[in-house]
């Protein structure tokens, strides 16, 4: 196709109308044989839209499955108003479930527990498959072939991410770990300083030494939810997970 601007205009049309991100592949099917862009073009198309985009409320983003048009970020919680159903919530024990499971992946739910030092709820492990978050990638080849978890790439476009390799580095981590304690030393109510009678929801409240790493992974997870602007949790909250029994 030689008129690029009639080409620009298409693909923003598709991206817009599209209910998922579209891959350069997904782009050349909009066309017919005879007039199909090459990738390399359609990928400069992308890119001139994405800078295009800058400063406005809406932005061009690549993630895992291609590329997308959403809402920036910083205006989330304006646009959130026009939906009457609250933001999904998610607990400690979720988050930080589905941080060992992004992290040390492949890994057994017998590996999570271990880790954690609490057994993780069926609950949990349901709704990160239900939300295509998780999914089994095998075996453990040991007695009772427990299933081995991995993460999607429903995952990585939930939160923006083109690659594993784009998850928070270990140094930010750490630092964002070191500030979530020095905010709990001048919170009364946080719930370090609280009992709780759920198996869960206890262990996340005691920040032991043995599981302040884990802690740190989930942190990141909490804020990288956070940010998506598509869900809302902070690294204090303890409500009942999504799917969880009454």
């Amino acid at each position: 196709m030689a008129d690029l601007e009639k080409l620009k205009n298409i693909v923003e049309a598709a991206l817009l109308a599209s209910g998922c991100p579209l891959s350069l592949d997904g782009m050349q099917a909009l066309f017919d044989e005879a007039e199909q862009p090459e990738k390399k073009q359609l990928h400069e198309v992308v890119v001139c839209l994405a800078e295009e985009y800058q400063g406005r409320g809406i932005e061009v983003v690549e993630v895992a499955s291609g590329w997308r048009i959403q809402v920036r970020q910083g205006y989330s919680p304006w646009v959130s108003r026009l939906w009457a159903e609250r933001p999904a919530r998610y607990s400690r024990a979720l988050m930080e479930t589905l941080a060992l499971i992004a992290y040390r992946q492949p890994i057994t739910r017998g590996e999570i527990e271990d880790i954690r030092g609490v057994s993780v709820s069926s609950n949990i492990i349901h709704t990160l498959l239900e939300r295509e978050w998780i999914r089994v990638v095998g075996q453990r080849d040991v007695p009772g072939k427990p299933s081995l978890y991995g993460s999607t790439r429903e995952f990585l476009d939930y939160f923006n991410l083109k690659s594993l390799n784009d998850l928070p580095t270990l140094v930010e981590i750490r630092d964002l770990d070191k500030i979530n304690r020095e905010l709990e030393l001048d919170d009364p109510d946080h719930p370090a300083g609280k009992g709780s009678g759920n198996a869960d929801t206890a262990d996340d409240a005691k920040g032991s030494e043995e599981s302040r790493d884990n802690v740190t992974l989930e942190d990141a997870m909490c804020k990288m939810l956070a940010d998506t602007g598509m869900g809302e949790v902070s690294a204090e909250d303890t409500v009942q997970e999504i799917g969880a029994d009454a």
